[in-house]
C-alpha cells in the first residue's frame, strides 16, 4: 500500500460545483442578473451578420415599400386636382378631367394593396429566414459551451433567450421595419410633397419635428431601461417555473408548494411592475406626441384658412395640406410603436448577443492529435495525471497538486467523502474541464491535444443521472453509436444485464422511453445508460456513482457484467457504495483532493487505516 504525498489543499469545493465567466465579482453579477457581458458592438455585429445573408431580399423588400407608399401619397394630390380643376371643368361640361382623377385614384388603389401584398409576402420570409438562422445559432452555441457555463447560466434563462427574446424580435422584424420604414418614407414623402405645393406651410411642418424628435429621443432612452427589466423579470419567472417543474417530486415530497408559490409570486409582481412601467413610458410619449401633432395642425388649418381667404393659397392646396399633415402626424403612435417593439427587440438582442459572446473554457485545439491505434487484446489506455492543479473559479483549490497514473486496462475504485475531489477527478478526465495547472495525459497525449470527437470515442462517463432522452430504449443505448445494428444493440443490453426488462416493456427495444426517461425506474435508465457507454466500445470508461439508483441485486447483476465488460479497459469507477469496488483492481482513497490511500481492495481491507473503517462499517451496515 502507497500513500503519495501532496501539499496540502485550501478548502475544496464540493463536488460537482462550477463557474464561467472570468471568475470576477463583476462576471458572477453579470450571471445573476441575467445580462452577460459581450464586446462593444456585439449587438449591431449579430443584427448585421443575421441580415447579411439575406440583404437582397432586404433590398427588394424596401423598394416594395417605396413604391407603395408613392402610391399611398398620391391621394391628397388628386384631391387638390380635384378640388382646384376637376370641379370647375365639370361646371364647364368637361367630365375628361373628373374621370382622368377617378382612374388615376383606383389605379393608385390597386397599386397600393398589390404592392403592400407583395411587401408583406417577401417580408415574412426574410423575418422567419433571420429567425430560423437565430434560433439555430443559440441552440449550437449553447451546446458548444462547456459544462461550467451550464452550470452557472440556467436552463430556464437559454429557454428565454430562445423564446421569449427571439419572440421580441420577431414582432420587430414582423411589424415594427414596417413601421419605421412607412415613417421614413411617409416623412420625406409628405415633407417634399408639402413644400413643393406650398414652400410656407412645408416649412412650418418640417419645423414642427423639432420637439417631436426630441420626445423620440427621451422615450428611446427611458424606454430602454423599462425594457431591459421588463426582459429580466420575464427570464426570472421562466427560471422559477422550469426549475419548479423539474424538481416537482421533491416539491411534492417537501410541502414546497405554499413556499415556491409566494417566492412565484414575488417574480411575478416583479414583472407586473416593469411590465407597467414600460407601459407608462409609452403613454406619457403618446400623449407628448399627439399634444404636438394636433397645436401643429390647428395652427397650419388656422393660417392656412386666413391665406386661402386673402386669394394666397388655393383651396385645394390648403386640402391637400391638412390631408398630408393628417398622415404626417398619424404615424407619430405608429413610431411609438415601433420604439416600443425596437426597446424590446434591442434589450432581447443585448442578452442574446451576450450569450453568443461567451466562449467555451475548454477550446478545440488549434493542431489536433490523433491517438495511436489501439492493440485488440489490450483495448485500454494509460491515464497520467501530471501535476496537476485544479480549482473553480468561485470557489477553493480542490487539487492542490496532483500525481497519478493508471496502467492501461486497470479498473481503479475512488471513494472518499463528499467534496474530497473524487468527482472532480472524473470530470478532468472526460475534459469537462481543463486543470488550472498541470496535463492530464491519455497514452502520453495532453487531453487538449485531443479533438473532441477524438477524446469522446477514448473516453465515456457515465453519470449519476442516466439521463434519457425522448425517443425509443434502442435509439437511447445507440447515441454513442448511431450506426450500430439492432443485434449490436441488443448484446450490449445482455451483456449489462438490462435484455430482460426491455423485452418486458410493451415494444421492447422500440418503446418510448418518453421525456428523461420518465416511463421506466431510476435503475432501469442507468442499466440503459450503462449499455449506451459499452456500446460506444471506449478505451477509458468512467462511472461516477453510476449504480447508485440501482437495488442490491441489480447492483449484483451490474458488477458480474462489468467484470467480463471491463475485463483489459481502463476504469475508473467513483463509488460511494463499498460493493461496487469489489470489482476494481485498485483502490484510491481521496480526502481533500489528495490521495491518502492506494492499493488493492484485500490489502486496504486488511489494514487499519480510511478505507478499513470505512469498510468495516459498511459490512456492520448489511448485518
Amino acid at each position: 500500500m502507497t500513500a503519495p504525498t501532496a501539499t496540502a489543499p485550501d478548502e475544496a469545493q464540493p463536488d460537482g460545483g462550477g463557474a464561467a465567466g472570468d471568475g470576477t465579482p463583476a462576471a458572477d453579477d453579470a450571471f445573476d442578473r441575467d445580462v452577460l457581458p459581450s464586446p462593444p458592438g456585439a449587438t449591431g455585429a449579430l443584427l448585421r451578420s443575421l441580415l447579411t445573408p439575406v440583404k437582397a431580399r432586404v433590398a427588394l423588400t424596401t423598394f416594395l415599400l417605396l413604391l407603395q407608399q408613392a402610391a399611398v401619397q398620391a391621394g391628397p394630390l388628386l384631391v387638390a386636382y380635384a378640388i382646384d380643376h376637376a370641379v370647375p371643368a365639370l361646371r364647364a361640361d368637361d367630365h375628361g378631367p373628373l374621370i382622368a382623377l377617378g382612374a388615376g385614384y383606383l389605379l393608385c388603389s390597386l397599386a397600393a394593396g398589390g404592392l403592400q401584398y407583395a411587401f408583406i409576402a417577401t417580408a415574412a420570409r426574410v423575418s422567419q429566414d433571420v429567425l430560423l438562422d437565430l434560433r439555430g445559432r443559440i441552440f449550437r452555441h449553447a451546446q458548444a459551451l462547456s459544462v461550467d457555463f451550464h452550470e452557472r447560466y440556467t436552463s430556464g434563462r437559454l429557454i428565454s433567450r430562445s423564446t421569449t427574446d427571439v419572440e421580441s424580435l420577431r414582432e420587430l422584424l414582423d411589424e415594427g421595419l414596417q413601421e419605421l420604414v412607412t415613417v421614413i418614407l411617409s416623412f420625406v414623402y409628405i415633407a417634399a410633397l408639402l413644400l413643393w405645393l406650398d414652400l410656407g406651410l412645408g416649412g412650418v411642418a418640417v419645423a414642427s419635428f423639432v420637439p417631436l424628435y426630441a420626445l423620440v429621443r427621451l422615450y428611446q432612452r427611458r424606454a430602454g431601461r423599462a425594457y431591459r427589466q421588463r426582459s429580466t423579470a420575464i427570464a426570472a419567472v421562466i427560471v422559477k417555473f422550469v426549475e419548479t417543474m423539474n424538481g416537482i417530486r421533491p416539491v411534492r415530497a417537501f410541502r414546497r408548494e405554499a413556499a415556491n408559490d409566494a417566492d412565484f409570486a414575488v417574480l411575478n409582481r416583479r414583472h407586473e411592475r416593469a411590465n407597467g412601467d414600460a407601459l407608462l413610458e409609452m403613454a406619457r410619449y403618446v400623449v407628448g406626441s399627439r399634444l404636438v401633432a394636433n397645436a401643429a395642425v390647428a395652427g397650419i388649418v388656422l393660417w392656412g384658412a386666413y391665406r386661402v381667404a386673402d386669394g394666397t393659397l388655393a383651396l385645394g392646396v390648403l386640402a391637400a395640406a391638412v390631408l398630408y399633415l393628417r398622415r404626417l402626424y398619424d404615424p407619430i403612435d405608429r413610431l411609438g410603436m415601433f420604439l416600443n417593439s425596437y426597446q424590446s427587440a434591442a434589450a432581447s438582442l443585448e442578452k442574446i448577443a451576450g450569450l453568443l459572446a461567451q466562449t467555451p473554457s475548454v477550446q478545440e485545439p488549434a493542431a489536433p492529435k490523433e491517438l495511436p491505434p489501439l492493440e485488440s487484446e489490450h483495448p485500454g489506455r494509460e491515464v497520467v495525471f501530471d501535476s496537476v492543479r485544479f480549482a473553480y473559479r468561485t470557489g477553493g483549490e480542490v487539487l492542490p497538486r496532483f500525481d497519478l497514473t493508471i496502467p492501461a486496462g486497470q479498473t481503479v475504485a475512488v471513494v472518499g467523502s463528499t467534496g474530497a475531489g473524487k468527482s472532480t477527478l472524473a470530470k478532468l478526465l472526460a475534459r469537462f474541464y481543463d486543470p488550472s495547472d498541470g496535463r492530464v495525459l491519455l497514452d502520453g497525449t495532453d487531453l487538449r491535444d485531443l479533438a473532441v470527437p477524438e477524446l469522446r470515442r477514448g473516453v465515456v462517463m457515465v453519470t449519476q443521472e442516466a439521463f434519457l432522452f425522448s425517443g425509443t430504449v434502442a435509439e437511447n443505448i445507440a447515441i454513442g453509436r448511431p450506426e450500430a445494428t439492432r443485434e449490436e444493440i441488443e448484446r450490449a443490453a445482455k451483456a449489462i444485464g438490462a435484455h430482460d426488462f426491455i423485452a418486458s416493456l410493451p415494444d421492447g427495444y422500440d418503446t418510448d422511453v418518453r421525456k428523461r426517461g420518465g416511463r421506466i425506474s431510476a435503475g432501469q435508465r442507468q442499466l440503459v445508460a450503462f449499455a449506451r457507454a459499452l456500446l460506444a466500445d471506449p478505451a477509458v470508461l468512467i462511472l461516477d456513482e453510476a449504480t447508485s439508483s440501482l437495488d442490491v441485486p441489480g447492483e449484483r447483476a451490474v458488477q458480474r457484467a462489468m467484470a467480463t465488460v471491463l475485463k483489459g479497459r481502463t476504469a475508473v469507477v467513483i463509488a460511494h457504495r463499498l460493493s461496487t469496488v469489489e470489482i476494481a483492481d485498485r483502490v484510491l482513497v481521496m480526502e481533500h483532493g489528495r490521495i491518502v490511500e492506494d492499493g488493492s481492495p484485500d490489502e486496504l481491507t486488511a489494514g487499519t487505516g480510511r478505507f478499513a473503517e470505512l469498510h468495516r462499517a459498511w459490512r456492520d451496515s448489511l448485518a
